[in-house]
């Protein structure tokens, strides 16, 4: 299993970086960031920063959207990086949640998804494809490659995954969704002739090494708030009855308004609804054994990747405790 670690873009960038340099040297693969421009720094900018100090680490957004920026300003800007780096990114993408909603956008429709999602990596790679009915290529490109990972949770978003992405994000650690969301782009994959293999499954989400799983809870909250945003608009689509597994969508009964200042951080007021039971199974808590026993559950169910969100009070601890009895054990 590849291990990744997930930060946001808060200033000083300088931090940033310095985390994901120690993150490499702990044997992290991945190194990500949050993508909401107004709430925090611009991660392109940051993200050649990140690419000098390290030797070997993948960057790239988790997760970016279609809306924020023009498809051909994204791609040449994953085109520039890599061909400074050497082919170091890959684009972590979703239908947009924080960086629409603060500057008063509806999340992206599946369907434009799917067509940046191709347009993107067709041009971050050198050849020709429409954009808005005019053929476009940047001529530049040599030997350009880039993934595109795509997170979602209800049934049409795994199926797009599983018809058009070279990856799958699930931002939760819980077995039995990752079982279900797996399952469900697997099966998307093989009924549109694509091989279920090819498709990276990545997971993240919090976690905190430590004995006081009380104050890790309350440390960890955050998060059950931040996918509740997602899984209201299934329970909106679907109803809670549908097709979602009620492992994701009981838990939000409770859910009032979310204040977006708080997004991603430790202490968020929005997530008060958000019981023990949510962060015990979303997240990964405890010492370093409980955190090896889960994720050999979910690399049993196929997951490649485990992505870390630190965002808490004992990051730098947890970073290392990971590189040396998680990783390196």
């Amino acid at each position: 299993m590849d291990f990744g670690i997930v930060l946001q873009t808060d200033p000083p960038a300088r931090d940033l970086v310095r985390l994901m340099k120690a993150a490499e040297d702990e044997g992290f693969r991945y190194g990500w960031t949050f993508d909401s421009c107004v709430l925090w720094q611009e991660p392109f900018v940051i993200y050649s920063q990140i690419l000098a100090a390290t030797s070997s680490m993948i960057v790239g957004p988790m997760v970016t959207s279609p809306a924020t920026r023009d498809w051909s300003v994204m791609a040449s800007t994953f085109a520039t990086l890599n061909d400074m780096y050497g082919n170091r990114t890959v684009c972590g993408i979703g239908r947009g949640d924080s960086a629409h909603r603060v500057v008063g956008m509806p999340p992206s429709t599946l369907a434009t998804v799917r067509d940046c999602m191709h347009v993107v990596k067709e041009l971050a790679e050198g050849r020709e494809v429409l954009l808005r009915d005019k053929p476009v290529q940047i001529p530049w490109v040599r030997n350009g490659r880039l993934e595109m990972w795509m997170a979602g949770y209800g049934p049409k978003a795994l199926k797009t995954v599983g018809e058009h992405a070279d990856g799958f994000i699930l931002q939760c650690a819980d077995p039995a969704i990752a079982r279900w969301t797996i399952g469900s782009v697997r099966e998307a994959a093989r009924a549109a002739g694509r091989d279920p293999g090819g498709i990276t499954i990545c997971l993240a989400a919090p976690a905190y090494v430590g004995d006081d799983l009380a104050h890790q809870r309350e440390q960890l909250r955050w998060f059950g708030g931040m996918v509740g945003n997602h899984v209201a608009d299934l329970v909106a689509r679907y109803g809670d009855s549908g097709p979602v597994p009620r492992e994701l969508t009981d838990y939000i009964r409770e859910r009032q308004d979310y204040d977006y200042s708080h997004h991603g951080r430790a202490g968020n007021p929005s997530a008060d609804f958000v019981p023990d039971e949510i962060v015990d199974r979303f997240c990964l808590m405890g010492p370093p054994s409980a955190h090896v026993e889960r994720l050999e559950e979910l690399a049993s169910l196929g997951v490649d990747q485990f992505s870390l969100y630190l965002m808490h009070d004992q990051r730098e601890e947890t970073l290392k405790r990971y590189g040396s009895d998680v990783i390196g054990r």
